[in-house]
């Protein structure tokens, strides 16, 4: 995953997401957020740039102080393709399952998503 930092890119990407409302909904806040100077200390990922399939959206983990804290470590995601969702749970470089964590999005299947890694894994979801 790549994180986000040029202006220019995170604007291109709000134009983007703005065209998908109201699925993107859950990643264009932080986007905004980030583009306008970032008071939260928020990240942007995309798993390829400029033809991305995902966004992710967290707080940057240097500002995480629980790990048991599922609220701070909230995510949000948009996805166009539903096994870049899958690559993205399944890899260990963006999600860091050493702490409690809670996913927001608003598409079809990231419930079912979800459960079919964390079940592989033997992890509790909830």
């Amino acid at each position: 995953m790549q994180i986000l930092r040029c202006p220019a890119q995170l604007q291109l990407l709000e134009e983007t997401l703005r065209k998908s409302l109201p699925t993107t909904l859950p990643v264009l806040g932080t986007v905004m957020t980030v583009a306008r100077g970032n008071p939260a200390a928020h990240e942007v990922l995309v798993d390829s740039w400029p033809d991305f399939n995902i966004v992710l959206t967290r707080l940057r983990p240097e500002e995480h102080r629980d790990p048991r804290d599922h609220y701070t470590n909230q995510l949000a995601v948009f996805y166009r393709d539903k096994e870049a969702l899958r690559a993205l749970l399944r890899g260990t470089e963006a999600v860091d399952r050493a702490r409690a964590f809670q996913i927001i999005g608003l598409q079809e299947g990231l419930d079912e998503a979800v459960r079919d890694v964390a079940g592989a894994r033997g992890l509790h979801v909830e």
